[in-house]
């Protein structure tokens, strides 16, 4: 499977959905587990204000969690994601609410699990759209709250999207990343990486067009079947547009 189909698989989309929707009790059977790291997708929008505001932008959406919960404030939502698997599946949710997916137990053994929205998201007011970080549509505005969450390390180009940047949040608006900083050369060329820690590399990019206001650490949980499990701890910036 090459990194441009890795996001097209169907065992991965079923893993994705879960992250994005999937109760805790769905996604971590075991007490004993890292339920610190649950609602990654939900916790991360927690970091913008909470007051309301006009357009918001989810750059590498996935299947759409984090595009629903920005809905509570922003007016209106742009989500964009280059996996076209990734964005039929957000679009489902949408206009139906729910969707049934195979959760892997072990081996070849399958659980039919449902997941839903989660309540007072504004669905409607979602636009989901395929499309390439690095390469966006000239004519898509600018935003009030921008989130790229665990999407720097996957592109082939990261600079590019950390150029754009300055155009697409408003003066005075938020800027959140997030990254796990797992930086593979199947996704990124070695000679694109950060040349040292990837939060000195963010500060000296953005420095020029944005103020640093927060960064911490935040864990994220992907089951793959109900033995085992990717625990990550992603990067968290919070930035706002000078």
């Amino acid at each position: 499977m090459s990194a441009a189909d890795t996001y097209e698989n169907e065992r991965i989309l079923a893993e994705y959905i879960l992250f994005h929707f999937g109760a805790a009790d769905q996604v971590l059977p075991w007490p004993e587990g890292p339920r610190a790291a649950l609602g990654f997708p939900a916790r991360i929008v927690d970091r913008f204000a909470a007051t309301p505001c006009g357009r918001g932008l989810d750059l590498g959406c996935a299947v759409g969690r984090s595009a629903f919960e920005m809905s509570r404030t922003c007016a209106e939502v742009v989500a964009i994601d280059y996996s076209r698997a990734f964005i039929a599946a957000a679009k489902r949710i949408q206009s139906e609410g729910r969707l049934a997916i195979a959760r892997r137990e072990e081996g070849a053994v399958e659980e039919t699990v449902m997941v839903a929205l989660p309540d007072g998201c504004v669905a409607d007011g979602v636009q989901f759209e395929q499309g390439d970080a690095m390469h966006l549509r000239e004519d898509l505005g600018d935003f009030d709250r921008v989130l790229a969450a665990n999407l720097l390390c996957r592109l082939t180009e990261p600079g590019r999207l950390l150029e754009r940047l300055p155009s697409l949040v408003r003066r005075g608006g938020e800027l959140v990343l997030t990254t796990p900083c797992t930086w593979l050369e199947e996704f990124t060329p070695r000679d694109r990486w950060p040349p040292g820690s990837t939060l000195a590399w963010l500060r000296e990019a953005l420095a020029p067009g944005f103020e640093l206001l927060e960064r911490h650490d935040e864990p994220f949980l992907i089951r793959e079947h109900a033995r085992k499990f990717q625990w990550s701890m992603a990067l968290l910036t919070k930035w706002r547009r000078l």
